[in-house]
């Protein structure tokens, strides 16, 4: 990928310098820079080509992990009722065979990613370029090591005193459970391969196209609450809109301090956590007014717990901290949501 990345720049910049002046069109495109190609290039491939320097251990990568993935990971890597469990399934004979016996079988019905996981560099690289889901690339080089090593831990193909880096990680891809489960002889690797399918191509006297459509149905579309809010802003994934949208309102009504702070809960990903008045995977925000009432010093508690994170005071389920809100977005936020988020 990155060396097509790096090929597909720099002929898409020498191209366009070289066809504009025959349009008329001059300092229509240019090369990239390294910088820029750099800031691509970033994939591990499972030979570890483009693995970077750095090193981190089980224990660091359990503190990572408790700060920021287990309220989406769950503490075990077992997950919750919106991501699937990243750990179990897997035994001792999986990591001597390389198979993974349960996936040819109904014993385990929830696969979990190491079950799957054929290469440790997937594992390395989605961490590296896609967690934490708040804050993707975030993490630095030597974090993406610890928490590479800590979901390896989970998984019993390390110890607690492993410590994952360069050299370890070779000696890693040994111990993976599923890691001759990846076919390659199929037409989705080469194009020589076999088609993954055995019917024949038909082009004559075909019948209507088949409209199939995938929905759920009306008793449950918002179970979850809207999945529209619960998508990163940026990509290509957006989450349908399961939930009546809020009526329109006029131009001094949306000024209001009350419906910034709306906007700033829907836009900030707030309100897929926490209904107005229904809990979703968290309390509802006038349950939360609730418990503050009459405190008065609810305001600074309540904004070091948004921009700092928790755990403990509404069950199992941490709450991320949200440190990209700056201090004055989270009193807003607070303020808002002890009037009773109206």
């Amino acid at each position: 990928m990155s060396r097509l990345v790096k090929r597909g720049a720099l002929a898409i910049g020498l191209a366009a310098a070289a066809v504009s002046p025959l349009l008329g069109a001059p300092n229509l495109g240019r090369p990239a820079t390294p910088a820029e190609i750099a800031a691509w290039d970033i994939d591990v491939r499972p030979d570890f080509k483009g693995l970077p320097a750095g090193s981190g251990s089980v224990m660091q990568g359990q503190d990572i992990w408790e700060a920021q993935c287990e309220s989406c990971h769950g503490t075990f890597g077992e997950s919750n009722e919106w991501f699937t469990p990243l750990a179990g399934g897997t035994t001792a004979a999986d990591q001597k065979t390389g198979h993974v016996k349960s996936l040819a079988g109904p014993d385990v019905p929830q696969r979990t990613t190491l079950m799957k996981l054929s290469t440790v560099s997937t594992l390395f690289d989605y961490i590296r370029r896609a967690m934490p889901w708040t804050a993707p690339k975030s993490l630095s080089d030597d974090e993406v090591y610890a928490v590479t090593a800590y979901v390896l831990y989970l998984n019993d193909v390390v110890d607690d005193a492993f410590v994952l880096d360069q050299d370890t990680i070779r000696e890693v891809q040994g111990r993976l459970p599923n890691r001759n489960g990846m076919s390659r002889k199929h037409g989705l690797w080469l194009a020589s391969g076999k088609p993954d399918t055995a019917n024949k191509a038909c082009m004559r006297n075909c019948g209507d196209e088949a409209n199939v459509t995938s929905s759920l149905p009306d008793y449950a579309r918002d179970a979850h609450g809207n999945l529209a809010d619960q998508n990163r802003t940026f990509g290509p994934v957006r989450g349908v809109q399961t939930v009546a949208p809020a009526p329109a309102t006029d131009a001094a009504t949306a000024s209001s301090p009350a419906a910034s702070a709306l906007l700033l809960a829907q836009d900030n990903g707030c309100t897929g956590c926490h209904g107005v008045d229904e809990q979703i995977l968290g309390p509802s925000f006038r349950e939360v007014a609730k418990r503050y009432e009459g405190k008065p010093e609810s305001i600074g508690k309540l904004t070091r717990t948004i921009l700092q994170g928790g755990s403990g005071n509404w069950g199992e389920m941490p709450m991320p901290a949200q440190d990209h809100l700056d201090d004055a977005q989270a009193d807003a936020l607070a303020q808002w949501i002890l009037d009773g988020a109206q």
